[in-house]
């Protein structure tokens, strides 16, 4: 620099405008008068301060040039690494510019689109993770352990991105799974809840709290729907045990009211009870019908219908009595009564005999009464009409032995068609009998007993008055015969002494009484062996019989 010095104070022209100021201190030196030592002093100053400012401005170029280089590498090396985290291959944006700034500057823009990548896809990691980290406290409470360190930000790649997606739709597909469980579990819990009258709010809150929210999530872990379903479980045996009992208060309800002929009106207002005799667990399903106060309130009506039996009871004795005596009556069993002493009013009131066990006893004996009356129906039946024969054939006796029946009168056609048939009626009784006989036999061998009607064997009674019929039928032909000789002794007489007038006949003839087996003798006496019609015809075909032998003496 020195040199330089000089040999620009030496050449002048054209120098630097900086040399310029070095040709002036050579002016003024040189009309100071200072000497070379000063100088060359001061030259020698004024080099080393260029020298000085040449070098810092040396360093700072190249700590700007180092700058710049170290912040295209961080840069080149933040968009490779935001490239391998994103899962996306590098790209070299290095191009051959000027200079490092240009090159600094075409990296930058590439650089800032990779960090807003990478900030989008750190979001879309953090959603599935927050939705992952919900769902997992709320299945998996107990064994849940928040993330600490959720994800490694080096790896936030497709790949990874698709593992967490599908781990939260597994979740998700577990929570509905178990959502729908827990709903089901409500739903029943909320059912039974109404159908007995408890607080379904409060029995939800007892199993976990978050259940009786209705917005805001729900804890479905396994110890939560374990819950539940204990829950439906026991509240499933109250409902059953609670049904069973109402069951019993309306088998003992109806029973009441059939034994005491409660009115309809009454009845109704249990109707809702009596509906659900037979029903089943799921088929009981509106609101409070087992709820402890309705319980109570069905309790208490059963309750009073008790001692209202109790107060009735010897009246439904009595009923019972009267009733089971019409069975017997309708079925003909009268005379078969060995019941009297076992339900002793007196008894019942003494309290010697149990009423209950007295209406037992009775209704026994009405189900035994209509079972034997159902197999004796038809027999009876046939009985029926043949004492509708009998009478007919009592009717056509006294018909015949009117001597005015021909004369012609009003309503004397009607009477003709009635003997008529009559007659067509009296001819099928052999018939009758006959099949009566065969089924009354085939009962008493099935049944191994004797068929009575009003206390008496009916074979007995049938073979009395086939044995009358035939005794009726023999004096018939004897009296023909003994008007056909008369008649023969009367034309040998007129043949002999000549014929007389016969004295006129009487206006009027008294009618034969009639002999019926219609009206009182259609019953049956309780100690006798056979109908009141056929004893009497045998009374009178005994005084036929001792007629004749006095005509024969």
């Amino acid at each position: 620099p020195r040199c330089l010095l000089r040999c620009l104070w030496l050449f002048p022209p054209r120098l630097p405008p900086g040399t310029e100021r070095c040709f002036r201190f050579q002016v003024i030196w040189d009309e100071v008068g200072e000497p070379d030592t000063v100088r060359d002093k001061t030259l020698l100053e004024l080099e080393q301060e260029c020298l000085d400012v040449y070098r810092r401005k040396v360093d700072q170029a190249n700590r700007c040039r180092a700058q710049l280089r170290q912040s295209i590498a961080e840069a080149e090396a933040e968009v490779a690494g935001i490239c391998s985290a994103i899962g996306e291959p590098p790209v070299h944006v290095r191009q051959k510019l000027h200079g490092l700034r240009e090159e600094l500057n075409a990296i930058i823009p590439y650089l800032e689109e990779m960090r807003t990548k990478k900030v989008e896809r750190w979001n879309q990691f953090v959603h599935v993770l927050e939705e992952i980290k919900k769902i997992s406290s709320e299945i998996r409470p107990s064994d849940f352990v928040p993330f600490k360190t959720p994800v490694d930000q080096s790896d936030l790649s497709l790949r990874k991105f698709e593992e967490l997606t599908k781990e939260l739709e597994s979740l998700q597909k577990e929570k509905r799974e178990r959502l729908k469980q827990v709903m089901d579990h409500l739903n029943t819990l909320h059912s039974l809840c109404e159908v007995l009258g408890i607080d379904f709010k409060q029995t939800v809150h007892e199993v976990h709290p978050s259940l009786d929210e209705a917005e805001g999530s729900k804890n479905l872990s396994n110890t939560t729907i374990e819950r539940l379903a204990l829950a439906v479980d026991r509240l499933r045996e109250i409902k059953i045990q609670r049904m069973q009992k109402l069951q019993d208060f309306a088998s003992t309800m109806l029973e009441l009211w059939n034994l005491m002929d409660t009115p309809i009106e009454e009845q109704q207002m249990f109707q809702n009870v009596t509906c659900n005799i037979a029903a089943s667990e799921h088929e009981i399903t509106e609101p409070n019908t087992l709820s402890i106060d309705f319980l109570s309130y069905v309790e208490a009506e059963v309750l009073r219908l008790e001692q209202l039996k109790g107060s009735k009871m010897k009246d439904l004795v009595l009923k019972k009595k009267s009733e089971l005596e019409e069975h017997r009556r309708r079925a003909h069993l009268i005379g078969e009564e060995g019941y009297s002493d076992e339900f002793n009013i007196e008894a019942i009131e003494s309290g010697a005999i149990d009423p209950a066990l007295v209406l037992e006893q009775i209704e026994a004996h009405i189900a035994t009464v209509k079972d034997e009356a159902f197999s004796r129906k038809d027999i009876l039946e046939k009985v029926e009409r043949f004492l509708n024969a009998c009478e007919e054939e009592a009717w056509l006796e006294d018909y015949n032995k009117d001597d005015n029946r021909y004369n012609a009168g009003k309503g004397a056609h009607l009477t003709l068609k009635r003997a008529e048939k009559a007659r067509i009626l009296v001819n099928k009784i052999p018939g009758m009998v006959d099949v009566l006989t065969t089924k009354i036999i085939a009962w008493e061998n099935e049944r191994g007993k004797e068929f009575t009607y009003d206390g008496v064997r009916l074979l007995s009674m049938l073979d009395e008055y086939m044995i009358v019929r035939q005794e009726k039928e023999q004096e018939k032909k004897r009296q023909r015969d003994q008007k056909k000789l008369h008649d023969q002794l009367k034309a040998e007489q007129e043949a002999l002494y000549g014929s007389k007038p016969s004295p006129s006949k009487p206006q009027s003839i008294k009618k034969a009484p009639r002999h019926s087996m219609g009206g009182v003798n259609r019953r049956v006496s309780m100690g006798g062996a056979t109908m009141q019609a056929p004893k009497t015809d045998i009374l009178h075909s005994k005084n036929v019989r001792a007629a004749k032998r006095t005509e024969d003496i």
